[in-house]
């Protein structure tokens, strides 16, 4: 491609460039540059990538696109934003692809997963759609699963992501929207039809440093979008819908709003409700237990009528979609009576409504596993071991992703939250550990919480990545107890 059509739309502050070069590919990262690539040097938070020019020409890029006026010996494009100027960058090279699909992005702190997998499922039994997922768990083209890095990919890796699920016939694409990815401006080009606000709770301070930042980052979704849809139940949808440029459509259970939840039922295997638009009524019935998929499934239905999908036809859909992986999965126990569930929660808010929701159908005793994640935020250790001590019977302190932290000093900030409570504690800092003296003290009725680690079959110890599948480990415990 010429670099003229490249960097189409792009404001250039300067340039040594010949227009007319031939431009073979894109890198970000001087390791991947092959002749006749032009290199993106982008300051990061860890390392500076214009430290890395020398590197990319000397493997033979044909042009460098950067934030500083180069020497001479270098095609240059000097440029304000690199990250934003990346983003376009894929736009360009890869034919604008959300132009050809209908592009629906989630952001909020919990909830997006669960939203984006309730939509698919809503939108293929509604309208045959074939439909991209892109999110925490893997990426999706229809039922072909892709694996993932991260909730939302790097600029250019997700305009490539875009086009090939735009190949593949995807008429519809259902992302979940980091605050980072927002910041970052690593969707800055792409046509959302509609964005959707879940809720806002504490997470990503080691990143955002306050909450007004992290909000503010989610609230960009909402000046790149066409409609947007908003969880009137969470205070910070007005932060949301106040920035906001696009249409305005709320969901709710507790608030006034344009799509009601009302006669809420909640099930052990299941929620039911009724749907209120104006004078018209649907009956919803979602096989997912648990509080807040009344507002996963307000949510997934409030995109569906953005989309102008009828409301009786968008909640028949809805009740056929499955649970998804990691949120409140129910882990078979042959033979035993109590019950474990494996669930994602892991900060403060998800903890919480993932106790508050078992809560609603356990008969026995609530016994939470749970631990925080090394290298992150730590002001939510203590909240988290606050709020595991106000809601469970019995709580059990563990590791989970240590990274290059000591996990006995994780465990003793989440301690530090629950001094003073009378709800009894146990710490085991080996997870696998943890699991089985969570199953060996459990009685009949009880319902055990493995929190934090969800769809993840891994736990990072240091540097290092070694599988851990909560699911085998529960299977494995089983096989011990009858030996």
């Amino acid at each position: 491609m010429k670099l003229e059509t490249l960097l189409k739309d792009i404001e250039i502050l300067a340039t040594n460039a010949p227009m007319e070069i031939d431009v073979s590919g894109v890198r970000n990262s001087s390791r991947d540059v092959q002749p006749g690539d032009l290199f993106v040097a982008i300051p990061g938070y860890a390392t500076d990538g214009h430290r890395f020019i020398p590197d990319a020409v000397r493997k033979g890029a044909a042009v460098v696109l950067c934030e500083r006026e180069m020497p001479d010996g270098v095609p240059w494009v000097q440029v304000k934003s690199s990250r934003e100027a990346l983003a376009a960058l894929g736009a360009n090279w890869y034919g604008d692809p959300s132009e050809k699909m209908q592009v629906i992005g989630v952001t909020g702190t919990n909830g997006k997963t669960s939203v984006t997998y309730l939509l698919k499922a809503l939108l293929e039994h509604a309208v045959g759609a074939k439909v991209g997922l892109i999110g925490t768990i893997c990426n999706m083209i229809g039922d072909e699963v892709l694996p993932t890095e991260r909730t939302t990919p790097e600029s250019f890796e997700l305009q490539g992501l875009l086009a090939h699920m735009a190949e593949a016939g995807c008429t519809h694409v259902v992302m979940e929207v980091s605050s980072h990815a927002l910041f970052l401006h690593r969707v800055a080009q792409i046509r959302f039809r509609v964005g959707a606000f879940t809720n806002l709770t504490e997470d990503h301070l080691d990143f955002h440093k306050t909450m007004e930042n992290y909000g503010r980052a989610k609230a960009m979704l909402f000046r790149l979008c066409e409609r947007g849809v908003f969880n009137a139940d969470d205070p910070a949808s007005k932060t949301m819908i106040d920035g906001s440029t696009c249409s305005v459509y709320t969901v709710g259970v507790e608030s006034s709003a344009d799509l009601r939840a009302e006669h809420v039922e909640l099930g052990a295997d299941h929620i039911a409700m009724d749907v209120s638009e104006g004078s018209e009524r649907a009956h919803v019935c979602v096989g997912i237990p648990g509080r807040f998929t009344v507002s996963n499934a307000l949510t997934a239905l409030g995109i569906a009528r953005q989309l102008d999908i009828p409301l009786q036809k968008a909640a028949e859909a809805l009740c056929l979609a499955k649970p998804v992986k990691g949120r409140i999965e129910i882990v078979p126990t042959p033979g035993k009576e109590y019950t474990v569930l494996i669930d994602y929660a892991h900060t403060p808010d998800g903890l919480e409504k993932v106790l508050r929701s078992v809560r609603d159908f356990c008969r026995g005793r609530l016994i939470v596993v749970f631990g925080c994640g090394g290298d992150r935020d730590r002001t939510k250790r203590p909240i988290m071991g606050q709020i595991a001590c106000r809601l469970a019977d019995l709580v059990i302190v563990t590791s989970d992703n240590p990274r290059t932290e000591e996990p006995t000093a994780i465990i003793r900030e989440i301690l530090s939250g629950m001094q003073g409570s009378k709800t009894p504690c146990e710490v085991e800092k080996n997870r696998r550990k943890a699991i089985r003296l969570a199953m060996r003290l459990a009685r009949k009725d009880d319902v055990i919480v493995l929190a934090g680690k969800g769809h993840e079959t891994y736990q990072i110890i240091g540097t290092e990545k070694t599988h851990l599948d909560e699911r085998e480990e529960v299977t494995a415990a089983l096989c011990e107890m009858e030996e």
